[in-house]
């Protein structure tokens, strides 16, 4: 099994999917998305899981769709908001190059709107993101090797502080990612800017 490259945790609006793709571009790897996995597996997208079958089955989804990526693929690799809720997801991730993009309401806001189909924003949904943010920050922290703020930042200057906090680059010898002192498995360092 080789791990992913990177793994990028966060709420919505942290810009995990538009950050994910310019690391694989720029590491040279593929990008994998565990909810739109979710979401080709169900055939349906997740606000319709949501209403159809539960929170509860949509969890049990993710759990599965984290591990089959954890297991399977090399490059960068990008979770759902809640997925760090599970005890074994977070187990999981442990020793895993895993960087939190933290965003600020207001940013989350500008970036996506909370008007999205989100499940769990559906009502209130300035307030519910606070909510869920009080209660997944010390998690989102746990898991990760490095911390990132995205605020004010470009999704290119986002990225390229994810590289710098990792200590990834690209190999031009050999045009593959390679990693300096913070290979998988070893202690890194974070990043408060």
């Amino acid at each position: 099994m080789t791990p992913p490259l990177v793994v990028l945790v966060g709420p919505p609006g942290a810009g995990k999917s538009t950050v994910g793709a310019l690391l694989a571009e720029r590491l040279g790897t593929g990008y994998r998305d565990t909810d739109a996995d979710i979401e080709a597996g169900a055939g349906k997208p997740i606000p319709e899981i949501f209403i159809d079958h539960g929170e509860p089955h949509f969890r049990e989804l993710e759990r599965q769709a984290v591990r089959a990526a954890v297991e399977s693929h090399p490059g960068v690799l990008s979770l759902g908001g809640g997925a760090i809720m599970d005890e074994g997801t977070r187990a999981l991730l442990a020793g895993l190059p895993v960087v939190f993009l933290d965003v600020q309401l207001a940013d989350a806001v500008r970036r996506v709107g909370l008007d999205a189909p989100r499940p769990l924003l559906a009502v209130n949904p300035r307030q519910r993101w606070r909510e869920l943010m009080e209660a997944r920050r010390p998690l989102y922290t746990e898991v990760a090797r490095a911390v990132v703020a995205t605020d004010s930042r470009t999704p290119e200057e986002v990225a390229a502080a994810v590289l710098d906090a990792l200590q990834l680059h690209t190999s031009p010898e050999a045009g593959t990612p390679a990693a300096d002192a913070a290979a998988p498995g070893t202690p890194g360092r974070k990043e408060h800017p």
